[in-house]
């Protein structure tokens, strides 16, 4: 268990903390939609890349 969960951190150091895990959420997030668009494209035949569209 860390010491952010037991309690054992000063207020000050818990916020510095949060806001470090939400900065770093954001920059994931970020991340992950930018690979997750650069795999919804596909290659057509004349080798451009088109946005992917699912049939049906």
């Amino acid at each position: 268990m860390s010491q952010l969960e037991k309690g054992d951190v000063p207020l000050e150091e818990a916020l510095q903390a949060f806001e470090k895990g939400v900065a770093l959420s954001r920059s994931l997030q970020k991340t992950l939609q930018d690979a997750e668009q650069s795999l919804a494209k596909i290659v057509d035949e004349q080798g451009e890349t088109n946005d992917f569209k699912p049939a049906g």
